[in-house]
């Protein structure tokens, strides 16, 4: 039996690191065996924890347990689980653990580092106090979920051997697959769709100028964004641009399920979820030419540079008026990630934190 702490402090955040924690949370509580997954959640949590994962909730709210972690040290986190073999971290962020604790750190992009000014002063400070390069280096292994991510660190110049490093792939959420045959009748009109939070690396300003491009040169369907963000104010009163802000499962699988495509401009991503979520449903995306989103989807979308509305503006009229060019790519799309799954993910996950557990023996 193994015993893990698990930062949990992102669920029931709403972004994209919680939505990936509270599905690799679901799919580890269902691993066979008699492992214990000890998830830590601070006082100030609200939280649902999916079957098989045990809570283990602080005293103190996030900020100023964490805070105090990083900088004294204490609360170390596998004591606030009541013991542990070996912890994980599904992101980087200010914390505490013992130095007889192997852990394992996930790490999505290197965002906070190469794109600062896309957040707030705030969380600039976190960041910083983060470490995120020498949490890395303490830790037994590193997870990425893209290999561009993994180049990254490379490129960076964090101390990680490469064989520290581990590929481990997001999938389409279980969630949205177990709501995918509710009826989507209700979206009748065509429309492309956004998802994501409406924050500066996603692109949004870049969107906010390609839609009235793309009017002018003839698209009719609406852009529909599902989201929340302090970039959703560049959106506001742009004609054929409807904010819906967030929603739920069930929700988002019918706008997925109805769109003609999704739309992701981003600067800078390192995995890219909503194209494969909209893949798992053949639809195709447009999305900037980063590396990462074509790997994930092994170059089954319509690309354009990144930060170009000209270009964006200009795949949206064609993406929109192409039904062949639609299917295809949509047929592609879902085909490259039929093989994801959240079940495969934990079971490789499980795997590292158990080598790491087994050199503290």
């Amino acid at each position: 039996m193994m015993r893990v702490a698990i930062d949990a402090r992102q669920l029931g955040q709403g972004r994209g690191i919680a939505r990936y924690l509270e599905e690799m949370l679901t799919a580890l509580g269902q691993l066979e065996g008699d492992d214990r997954w000890l998830a830590v959640v601070p006082a100030d949590r609200v939280v649902d924890l999916p079957t098989g994962i045990e809570l283990r909730r602080t005293r103190r709210s996030s900020r100023a347990l964490y805070g105090a972690a990083a900088l004294t040290g204490r609360p170390r986190l596998e004591r606030l689980a009541g013991g542990a073999d070996v912890c994980w971290l599904p992101a980087p962020a200010p914390v505490a653990v013992g130095r007889r604790t192997p852990y394992v750190l996930t790490v999505h992009d290197l965002s906070f580092e190469t794109s600062p000014r896309d957040f707030t002063a705030y969380e600039q400070r976190w960041h910083r106090l983060a470490r995120p390069a020498r949490l890395a280096a303490r830790a037994a292994a590193v997870v990425v979920d893209s290999e561009a991510t993994g180049a990254a660190i490379e490129q960076a110049g964090w101390p990680v051997e490469p064989q520290r490093i581990t590929l481990i792939r997001g999938a389409p959420s279980t969630a949205l697959t177990a709501a995918a045959e509710l009826d989507s009748a209700s979206n009748k009109t065509p429309y492309l769709l956004y998802v994501g939070a409406l924050e500066p690396r996603k692109g949004i300003a870049t969107l906010a100028a390609a839609i009235p491009v793309a009017r002018r040169a003839g698209l009719t369907a609406p852009l529909i964004v599902v989201g929340e963000g302090r970039d959703a104010a560049l959106l506001e009163g742009v004609a054929g641009v409807k904010l819906v802000g967030r929603q739920s499962d069930s929700e988002l699988s019918r706008w997925y399920a109805g769109a003609l495509a999704l739309v992701l401009p981003s600067t800078l991503e390192g995995f890219g979820l909503p194209p494969v979520e909209a893949a798992s449903y053949g639809v195709a995306s447009v999305v900037s030419d980063l590396p990462v989103l074509q790997e994930t989807l092994k170059g089954a979308c319509l690309t354009f540079p990144v930060g170009d509305a000209d270009a964006l503006a200009k795949a949206l009229v064609l993406i929109s008026g192409d039904a062949a060019l639609r299917e295809r790519l949509g047929a592609e799309a879902e085909a490259a990630v039929s093989t994801l799954s959240w079940a495969q993910s934990a079971s490789q996950l499980r795997a590292v934190l158990a080598e790491a557990a087994e050199r503290r023996r």
